[in-house]
């Protein structure tokens, strides 16, 4: 038994230090950025079979993409900061000391869970009316949020079990995880909203569903394939290995957090100003919007699935002072990314009312949308200058760069834009702050990047003692 872990992880050494930079980060990042895709396009056809209900029941999906925004953060912070010790622990050979992070992580992470369902479902009207729910949008927001709530910790645990799948090498087994959840998701939208007729609750209990299978899933792909395991017994007592959790995760916290943040406030500020103008032109802004996210935030998924499959790939070769493979894997990730996503936004931005109108046929939501589309496509062909730099700071280790960067988009330039943009444009501030905070943070970004190519390590040095 022992000298069959001891054959795997020595194997699993072998291909993260040997095996072409390039290739490694491909094979790592399609199952995340496929795995991410799914889950985007669920998200759409979500956003698709509910706008069928009409203008207010698809501004709820938007009122609860910032709800899920905050479990998230939670998720990515313990997942992110599990994993990337994990990879450490793996690349030292010690696979006692990896699952003792991994299974602090899991445990916690459902601990957390319960108590979001608890208190999420108690103050529900009030928690729906301050992530910007309209009173025409809150029955929907309501029936929607209550399913969301209920499946909180399968949906912390299941992301906790997804990132470290894929920082143990294993991101086919975590895309198989959270793509059968999403597939199953977009059948039972069909099924509980025009066959069973259930509305904005059929499509929240689908959801729900959705992730405890996924869970299910994801769980018993980790227990059959990861070298790290989740025992009670492995439950750390050492605060040292919390803070480093979560010093570690930090920056996922604040780069999902943020978006929750700014997604709440981008609600309340469209709710706010389209009321100036009429109660329904609030529920219309609210429901452009949500079809401009959805649709902006399929395009980042390949972006951020590429940079996911960099973080296991630095995180690793990181510890075994293989320095060259981190620049080599930053570089080629960059490139990547910026192709994905130039291919997927230019058509886009060419003929955005034509995107729009699969999602939404109501003539002055795609009038508010068409514009916000274009603009918010334009942006994403910045991400790939933030988005590899942000994820690699984390994964070696380096939370206070990393932290920063995160803090950039969604909250040191956005909200100040978003404010100030709304103040002076009104709507049109609502539809042009997130593209211009994508800019601005590239070109703050820009040199963080050429600095990290000019100062990491050659590979016979010492790393830099900075954060």
């Amino acid at each position: 038994m022992l000298v069959n872990i001891l054959n795997k992880t020595d194997a699993y050494y072998k291909k993260m230090t040997e095996t072409p930079v390039a290739r490694l980060i491909v094979r790592l990042g399609i199952p995340t950025t496929v795995s991410m895709l799914i889950t985007s396009v669920y998200n759409m056809v979500d956003t698709y079979f509910v706008g069928t209900l009409g203008e207010s029941p698809q501004g709820a999906i938007g009122v609860l993409f910032t709800l899920q925004s905050i479990i998230q953060a939670f998720a990515f912070m313990l997942g992110h900061g599990s994993g990337t010790y994990v990879s450490k622990e793996l690349a030292n050979k010690d696979t006692k000391r990896a699952s003792a992070y991994v299974s602090t992580a899991f445990f916690l992470g459902g601990a957390i869970g319960i108590v979001f369902t608890v208190i999420g479902l108690l103050v529900l009207a009030p928690l729906m009316r301050l992530l910007g729910s309209t009173e025409t949008i809150l029955p929907y927001a309501k029936d929607y949020g209550m399913w969301v709530l209920i499946s909180c910790p399968f949906m912390i645990c299941s992301l906790i079990l997804n990132n470290n799948l894929r920082y143990e090498g294993k991101a086919f087994y975590a895309m198989f995880g959270l793509g059968a959840g999403g597939i199953l998701n977009m059948g039972m939208d069909y099924i509980f909203i025009n066959i069973c007729h259930l509305g904005v609750f059929g499509a929240g209990m689908a959801t729900a569903i959705s992730q405890i299978i996924s869970f299910a899933i994801l769980l018993v792909m980790f227990f059959c394939t990861a070298q790290s395991r989740i025992r009670f017994k492995y439950i750390s007592r050492q605060g040292a290995l919390y803070r480093q959790i979560f010093r570690t995760g930090f920056p996922s916290f604040v780069r999902q957090g943020l978006n929750s943040i700014s997604s709440g406030l981008l609600n309340n500020l469209a709710r706010s100003y389209g009321q100036k103008i009429s109660d329904r032109m609030a529920d219309i802004a609210i429901d452009g919007m949500t079809v401009v996210n959805r649709i902006s935030n399929f395009v980042m998924c390949v972006g951020m699935g590429i940079s996911q499959g960099l973080q296991p790939v630095a995180s690793f070769n990181y510890q075994a002072k293989k320095y060259d493979r981190v620049l080599d894997g930053l570089w080629v990730t960059c490139l990547i990314s910026l192709a994905c996503v130039t291919v997927l936004g230019l058509p886009i931005i060419g003929a955005p009312k034509f995107f729009v109108e699969l999602f939404q046929k109501e003539t002055a939501v795609v009038d508010f949308a068409t514009p916000a589309m274009r603009y918010a496509i334009f942006g994403q062909l910045f991400v790939p200058l933030f988005i590899p730099i942000n994820m690699t700071y984390q994964s070696i280790r380096k939370p206070a760069m990393a932290s920063f960067l995160a803090l950039l988009r969604s909250g040191l330039l956005f909200i100040p834009i978003l404010l100030i943009a709304t103040a002076i444009g009104g709507l049109s501030g609502v539809q042009i702050a997130q593209p211009l905070s994508d800019i601005l943070t590239a070109l703050v970004s820009l040199p963080i990047l050429i600095r990290f190519f000019r100062h990491i390590p050659k590979d016979e040095e010492q790393p830099e003692k900075h954060n």
